[in-house]
């Protein structure tokens, strides 16, 4: 079927929206009528750091409504709203043993177009982006990326919650598992980290320090539960974090920025046998093993998609967000579909957290 798509056609250029061929679902697929999708930071990262074969079709952050479901899917239908997420094969170790963003086929499943071949342009092929593509008005999905989600919830604003905040909360309700009464420090207040400190506030963290440069981000984290927001660019961030503490340190932290002075200031400001998830993408650094982890017990974890399974955390999420615990709809700015090269702009400037792009 043709549908409309934006279409990157080498590293990175702009989107062009145009028309796309696009393969009716096969049995074990949907096809989604894509209503928005957000616009992540892994999508700039794909356009413009060639990780990707080109031309690509991104987006991977999709809501939508399911219009035809092949013979084998079970678990949606015609009509269901749904939030399409990352895709894995269902086979491996770790996707048995319930950890399905270190798929042992993620990286070729999620950036290879592995084996799916559902997108053409003037007879050329155009790969598929996290096995759904959701820049394009419609999109075809294998089922283990799809989760169905309420009906009686707005659409629209769901599609962030397939990875970005999916990665910020779930690294903290399911990775770290910070006990009640403990504290939690949380570096970059974009959309991964702010839905870590909304994630902090539900676990019952004690203490909730956020870390930027911007202040309009921090007054944003205030306003979502932070007890402290300090910036660092003005403030020798470990030592206010252990004034904030009242002690050597916080039991956790969340580092999302990938610059590695952070990554070295999370890991100073924890106290012993503190713990630090890594979210941010990191260049090449180096780490002191011994005087920075190893001597007072320290763990560094990286953490995936925030080691989630999406159709058991994502509806949770949504019913946090209907009991006004998890507001994550103060994160998102709407973006028209022909806007979409400005809501990239905008999210790379910091100018909006986290666009939504809505399709025609």
């Amino acid at each position: 079927m043709k549908i409309e798509a934006a279409v990157t056609h080498g590293m990175g250029e702009e989107f062009e929206i145009g028309e796309v061929e696009l393969a009716e679902p096969r049995s074990n697929e949907v096809l989604v009528r894509v209503v928005a999708t957000g616009v992540c930071h892994t999508d700039a990262v794909a356009r413009d750091n060639g990780i990707v074969p080109y031309p690509i079709v991104l987006g991977h952050e999709g809501a939508g409504i399911v219009e035809r479901a092949g013979a084998n899917v079970k678990t949606v239908g015609p009509g269901d709203h749904v939030v399409l997420s990352y895709s894995s094969c269902g086979h491996c170790e770790n996707c048995l043993s319930a950890h399905p963003p270190t798929c042992e086929k993620m990286n070729d499943l999620n950036f290879g177009s592995e084996g799916i071949e559902r997108l053409e342009q003037d007879g050329r092929p155009v790969a598929t982006f996290f096995g759904q593509s959701s820049f394009a008005t419609y999109a075809v999905a294998d089922e283990r990326n799809v989760v169905k989600v309420p009906d009686n919830v707005e659409l629209e604003l769901l599609g962030p919650l397939g990875c970005g905040i999916q990665t910020g909360s779930g690294t903290v309700l399911v990775r770290l598992k910070p006990s009640f009464g403990s504290t939690i420090a949380v570096y970059g207040c974009g959309a991964v980290g702010l839905s870590a400190v909304m994630a902090a506030k539900i676990a019952g963290c004690r203490t909730v320090i956020a870390v930027d440069v911007h202040e309009r981000r921090l007054e944003l984290a205030r306003e979502l539960g932070a007890d402290y927001a300090l910036n660092g660019s003005e403030v020798d961030v470990v030592e206010e974090v252990r004034k904030a503490t009242g002690s050597s340190g916080t039991h956790f932290a969340v580092e999302t920025t990938g610059v590695p002075a952070v990554v070295h200031q999370s890991l100073a400001a924890l106290r012993p046998l503190g713990t630090v998830a890594i979210v941010g993408i990191t260049p090449e650094m180096t780490v002191d093993m011994f005087g920075e982890v190893m001597a007072e017990g320290k763990t560094v974890t990286g953490v995936i998609e925030g080691d989630t399974v999406p159709q058991l955390f994502i509806p949770e999420l949504v019913e946090y967000y209907r009991q006004g615990r998890f507001p994550f709809d103060k994160l998102v700015e709407f973006y028209d579909f022909e806007n979409i090269n400005q809501a990239f702009e905008d999210s790379r400037t910091g100018k909006t957290i986290k666009p939504v792009v809505k399709m025609r």
